[in-house]
């Protein structure tokens, strides 16, 4: 009876403080609508015929592979409560010219539901082998991780470091980090986005407990969800079709799968492990307004790897692989350049 009226009472702020938002909201999310429209890419247009590999607890992973007659194998790592389609501009960059892999986390887009206690950054970096193992056999690859898909990577760096130099000969952390992470701040634009962080850590279990009507009350509060996420994905004015394509992937992730991961955020701790990436190129990309894994984090990572690169994308936020896709395209291709493995 006690965890229910936590339930109701924390359903009940929830609401009341999206009513009092909503208003302010509508108006925010009009302009947003009034920008510049800008181009508006096809998002979620690119595809290709799916494979699923099964990772070792039997979790199906949705994989996708766009074929290239290439010596080397890019693999892309998305971040939490996005999709594989978030990789658009660097997919389209590379289409016909580079052999990629493109992959759903597990409890994401077209991927299976993770077992209860497996939605973990340790856990990712399992199911990074096995994509391996499965579509890339052999030859060289180059991993590309953004957000949690960067923590994917630095926790197969310790799982197996064995890798790089060897199958793995470059890599690049996009907007992430490896530890010291306040995980409010990346839940904060995933619902509900009228509570504070304080509210968020002390909520997020007896939420979870009662995840669809929070998934409900997200639907209700939609105006303040696109809004949150211009605010906190992007550092400049994007045009308005960026904002919504963010805002559609985050809303399509269950809260309950928000919830699971979550923990996990906090307990991060692998900066004494990314040292192995020293063994590959490595270059290290974020916008200095993220604020959600904020320039600082990838500052340290660049001074914890010997000899990696470092691009700090001005004015940009936390999707800077949309916002300033051409830079992340350009510093992709040096690294490419750099493994020995260019187009």
């Amino acid at each position: 009876m006690r965890t229910r009226t936590h339930l109701i009472g924390a359903t009940a702020t929830a609401l009341g403080l999206a009513a009092a938002g909503a208003g302010v909201a509508a108006q925010q999310r009009r302009r947003i609508a009034r920008r510049s429209p800008g181009e508006r890419p096809a998002f979620g247009s690119l595809r290709a015929d799916p494979v699923t590999v099964v990772a070792e607890d039997g979790t199906p992973l949705h994989v996708e592979v766009d074929e290239a007659d290439s010596a080397v194998t890019l693999v892309f790592c998305h971040g939490y409560s996005l999709n594989l389609d978030c990789w658009h501009f660097q997919r389209e960059h590379y289409r016909g010219r580079i052999r990629s892999v493109y992959y759903d986390q597990r409890s994401h887009g077209r991927s299976g539901r993770s077992p209860i206690g497996h939605a973990t950054i340790d856990q990712l970096g399992q199911d990074l082998v096995r994509i391996l193992e499965e579509v890339v056999p052999d030859g060289p690859v180059v991993l590309v991780g953004h957000s949690m898909g960067g923590m994917t990577i630095v926790a197969l760096a310790q799982q197996h470091p064995e890798l790089f130099g060897d199958r793995i000969v470059g890599t690049s952390l996009i907007s992430t980090t490896a530890g010291g992470l306040d995980p409010s701040r990346i839940l904060f634009p995933m619902m509900p986005t009228w509570a504070g962080s304080g509210a968020m850590h002390r909520g997020v279990a007896t939420l979870a407990r009662g995840h669809r009507a929070v998934d409900g009350l997200r639907r209700l509060g939609r105006n303040v969800a696109l809004v949150a996420t211009d605010q906190l994905a992007f550092g400049d004015h994007v045009p308005a079709s960026y904002v919504e394509f963010v805002d559609s992937m985050l809303a399509a992730t269950p809260f309950e799968v928000v919830a699971e991961f979550f923990p996990g955020f906090g307990q991060l701790d692998k900066f004494d492990h990314v040292g192995v990436l020293a063994n590959v190129p490595t270059t290290i990309i974020c916008g200095t307004e993220d604020k959600l894994t904020s320039i600082g984090h990838s500052r340290k990572l660049h001074g914890r790897i010997d000899g990696s690169t470092l691009l700090e994308c001005h004015g940009a936020g936390h999707m800077v692989i949309l916002e300033r896709y051409d830079e992340v395209d350009g510093e992709l291709d040096k690294l490419l350049a750099a493994a020995g493995v260019g187009a």
